[in-house]
Formats: C-alpha cells, structure tokens, sequence
C-alpha cells in the first residue's frame, strides 16, 4: 500500500492547518475544535496543541459521535446495534466558532451527520471543517475549510488513516481495491 503521507507530513500539515485556523480567525476569541469520532478527535487534539504552542493560549475541544445521525444506518440489516460512542462537548457552543475536524472527506455525508448532530447542541456562530484528506467524489455540496493533503482517488480506493493514539503509528496509506 503506498504511504500518502507520513508522520513528518501529518504534523507539519497540522502545523500549517493551526496557523491557517488562527490567521483566518485573527485569534482565538470564542473558538472552539470538535473532534469526529474516532480519529477527528486525536487530530482536534493535536491542533490544539500546536495552537497553543503559537500563541500560548489553550483552546477549548471536544468529541462528537455521529453514529445516530448516519443515513446509511437506515439500510441496516435488522438486529445489527451500531457503536455508539460518547460525545463529550464540555463547553457551550452557542455562538462560538466551531472548527470541525475529521480525518477524511469523502462524499461529505459524514461531514453532513456531523453537522446535524452539531446543531443539536446549540447555535454556532459559524461552522469550520478541517480534514486531513480529501479525497474528492462528494455526493453534497460540502468544501473543507482547511486541507491537510488533497489526494485524488477512484472510487474503488480507500484512504486509510492510522494515528498513533489509536493505531500506534502515524501514516495515511491508499488501498485499492479489486
């Protein structure tokens, strides 16, 4: 499998999304990073950690699980549960900027969950996304704010994105598929 990116190309793209985060918003006032479970969550982390190394200040970030807002669980077979996992916003986001962040964007139907389920917790001012990868093929009309890497695919590829809090190593590989 071709490695897209590895661990120096992950960190100085998240280096790069941090500073693009603050020059877009000149600062920090009333921003807020939330993470999409599984792997948003690390890289929200992370760009608030790189954050704060640029300008000393802490910003908030929480975890949001998405898992009840997909449309394609409608299709599920009967008796299969999916995983649901714990959101955990600690912090108001009525209107605050929040920054969106997941690991890939595909078709934008995750992003789309995302934001449903977003919305159930108040009223944002406004409604950023980063990813890590875009992958192109979307099916709605949704643009990432911020892009670690665009890495053009087919459709009968993955992208598979392994971070070390989760998967004990950085790298994002392309799997084909046939």
């Amino acid at each position: 499998m071709p490695v897209v990116m590895d661990a120096e190309r992950i960190s100085r793209a998240l280096t790069r999304i941090s500073h693009e985060i603050l020059e877009h918003n000149r600062g920090l006032s009333n921003l807020a990073l939330v993470g999409v479970r599984s792997r948003g969550v690390p890289i929200a982390q992370r760009i608030a950690g790189d954050i704060h190394k640029i300008t000393g200040e802490e910003v908030a970030v929480g975890a949001l699980d998405i898992t009840l807002y997909r449309d394609d669980l409608m299709g599920a077979s009967v008796g299969v549960a999916p995983m649901v996992r714990k959101t955990e916003i600690p912090f108001s986001i009525d209107g605050r900027t929040i920054v969106l962040v997941d690991d890939v964007l595909y078709t934008g139907r995750t992003t789309r969950a995302a934001l449903d389920a977003l919305t159930d917790f108040g009223r944002p001012k406004s409604i950023q996304l980063v990813v890590l990868v875009d992958r192109g093929h979307r099916e709605l009309p949704i643009k990432a704010d911020y892009v670690g890497k665009n890495v053009p695919t087919s459709r009968q590829e993955s992208v598979q994105v392994h971070l070390r809090e989760l998967d004990g190593v950085d790298e994002v590989l392309l799997q084909g598929k046939g």
